[in-house]
């Protein structure tokens, strides 16, 4: 092997221009982007013409804001734009007033923007269109009639179907209706006299059971009618999940629903509503045209039916597919495996995208014809080596085929290299094998880095995903696991220093993974899940019954919550651990990890445990990053040198 330099930590978070929640009007895209405003979070939204990255990017909100969505929690889109009457309208949530803010901009005519600076130019002051209100917006904000603005709201554990006049300031919510229990992905169709979304119920997340919904509008903005699809129509499948109601036209609606097994894409001709049918289905094993809704506003989904984009995971690889007019044209060839946040306006389309040699950077994409694609991207400076993500399957808990990404190490420190395993956080999330700087920074000091895909996680078909249900704490340790004891067996690498890694709920993984075995020899986890019944009767609202189909329903089986909570079994675990939390962190408390800390200490085991003022559940600061993988690094030191 040839040893290559080291990666040196500030290399792992180098400053780089971040897109977030793009989209594309016209020729210009737009993004969101935090200021450099000393003590404080404000952020603005952006705009520069597409295809044209080296162009001066206007800022169209100033500095005054905190544009971010707490909708259920997660968040999710914290903006909109939206074209009407030839202006363009800018509608953003604000978290400083707690109200909806907006403002309206002229576009400037001309097909060539280098000369033309600003891009757009606004037609008035931005107005605060609500009154300050305790509650939190959903971005999928709808205009009909070119006056009348819909949105989602969560108030005191309600979600709400709202209005307002877009002419007027300060104004209360006028309540169309109150959801049993959650509600998302709010559209409209063309002509602006149809609603969708989508409503679930408890105990279910919305990627386990959900319906679709449609809505008729007077001539007043009035819910004139609504239905709920009925599901039989689909299939038999006692419970669907439908992700990401998208119109196409006045009459076609596109989503895609799993009751195949997989979230595959179907097309629904809404005529009225009481006409709804199947135009055209289409069904495809190892495609997933869909994830899990951890946050709102994911966009798979873009175009219209004579062009309609869609992005797709196809086994190892995230593919970009063409339809025109409900029929598949083409998949469009992308030097990248992974991809999101698909926008598109005419023939324009951007994208977030990334590889194993590329981290994720904008793609902006200018198709002029079938044949020919022009692709324009922000470059960011590559790594100085390089180790590739393999995908492997191996036998899991109870022999189930699982997957997992290997990346061996790119320097010789050691005979055998020591092994990194882990443990993704969700419990539903995934790894997609994409470059990672926190790993090279490993496999440059000589690690083999495992990235386990266990019995749970997404992408993998509703099958895989449904191996976590009441066995949570189980199957995802023993797939890490089963991986660590067959690396071994073919001497990859070395027994002595086996070192298990999660975040969130993969820190419930990990020490559940560590418990009763000596395979792992440490551990190290930012915010842990370390107490199940904690987490029962203090999440937030939107997980909250999660855990009825992880661990089962808590009456029934508090035993379970017990038996796989990591602080009931501290006599279980020998290896050392460190452990990182945020002192804002109001999903898991940090005060649990510092009693599982104290209780690890008090039974002779060595553990470290670091706290940060204002970090909240995932840390956003780039020097606590820094310092939390400089305290890694020395921690690992202290226990294998």
């Amino acid at each position: 092997m040839i040893n290559h330099k080291e990666l040196n930590v500030k290399s792992v978070y180098k400053d780089k221009k971040f897109f977030s929640e793009t989209n594309i009007i016209e020729d210009l895209i737009f993004w969101k982007e935090r200021l450099n405003i000393a003590g404080k979070k404000n952020n603005a939204i952006f705009t520069r013409p597409i295809n044209n990255p080296n162009s001066v990017t206007q800022n169209l909100t100033g500095d005054q804001f905190l544009i971010t969505s707490l909708f259920h929690g997660y968040g999710g889109q914290s903006y909109k734009c939206i074209k009407s009457n030839n202006q363009l309208l800018i509608v953003w949530i604000d978290q400083i007033s707690k109200s909806i803010w907006i403002n309206s901009f002229k576009f400037i005519n001309s097909e060539d923007y280098k000369d033309h600076f600003p891009y757009l130019i606004s037609n008035d002051q931005p107005r605060k269109l609500t009154k300050s209100i305790t509650g939190n917006f959903d971005a999928s904000f709808v205009l009909i009639e070119d006056k009348t603005l819909f949105g989602l709201i969560e108030i005191h554990n309600v979600d709400y179907l709202f209005k307002v006049d877009i002419f007027k300031e300060e104004q209360d919510l006028i309540f169309l209706k109150k959801f049993n229990n959650f509600a998302g992905s709010l559209s409209s169709n063309i002509s602006e006299n149809l609603l969708s979304w989508i409503e679930w119920d408890f105990p279910f997340m919305p990627w386990e059971n959900n319906n679709l919904f449609f809505a008729e509008l007077d001539n007043n903005c009035e819910l004139e009618n609504s239905i709920k699809l009925d599901k039989e129509i689909i299939s038999n499948c006692e419970k669907i999940s439908f992700f990401q109601p998208y119109w196409i036209s006045d009459n076609l609606l596109v989503c895609s629903e799993d009751s195949s097994g997989w979230w595959n894409l179907i097309f629904f001709e809404v005529n009225d509503l009481n006409n709804i049918h199947i135009r055209k289905r289409i069904s495809k094993e190892f495609f997933e045209y869909g994830l899990p809704q951890w946050v709102s506003g994911i966009s798979l989904f873009s175009g219209l039916k004579d062009n309609f984009y869609c992005l797709a995971k196809h086994k190892d690889n995230w593919i970009l597919e063409n339809y025109q007019n409900l029929h598949f044209v083409r998949k469009i060839d992308l030097p990248y495996t992974t991809l999101s946040d698909l926008k598109s306006y005419a023939s324009n389309l951007i994208l977030k995208a990334s590889n194993q040699v590329c981290e994720e950077k904008l793609i902006e994409l200018e198709i002029k014809s079938l044949h020919k694609i022009q692709i324009k991207q922000n470059k960011i400076k590559p790594l100085e080596s390089i180790s590739q993500a393999e995908s492997i399957w191996f036998e899991g808990f109870d022999k189930r085929k699982t997957h997992a990404w290997i990346y061996k190490p790119t320097n010789s420190y050691f005979q055998k290299p020591p092994l990194m395993v882990k443990a993704h956080s969700g419990p539903t999330g995934y790894f997609n094998g994409s470059l990672n700087p926190e790993v090279q920074f490993w496999t440059s000091r000589g690690w083999c880095v495992a990235e386990v895909n266990y019995g749970g996680s997404s992408s993998f078909g509703k099958e895989y995903r449904n191996r976590l249900n009441g066995n949570w704490g189980i199957v995802d340790s023993m797939d890490c696991r089963a991986l660590v004891k067959i690396l071994i067996s073919e001497e990859l690498v070395d027994k002595t220093k086996v070192v298990a890694l999660g975040n969130s709920a993969g820190g419930l993984t990990v020490f559940n993974a560590l418990c009763g075995d000596t395979l792992f020899k440490a551990a190290i986890c930012k915010y842990p899940v370390l107490d199940l019944n904690q987490m029962h009767f203090n999440t937030h609202r939107f997980e909250k019954d999660y855990l009825n189909s992880l661990i089962g329903n808590f009456e029934d089986n508090k035993d379970q919550y017990f038996d796989r909570s990591p602080i009931n079994k501290i006599k279980q675990i020998s290896q050392p651990v460190l452990i990182f939390h945020g002192k804002k962190d109001f999903v898991i408390d940090y005060r649990i990890s510092f009693e599982f800390h104290e209780k690890l200490l008090n039974n002779n085991i060595y553990s470290e445990i670091h706290l940060y003022q204002e970090e909240g559940h995932g840390f956003k600061d780039l020097k606590n990053k820094i310092n939390c993988l400089n305290i890694s690094e020395k921690f690992l030191k202290k226990i294998f040198n």
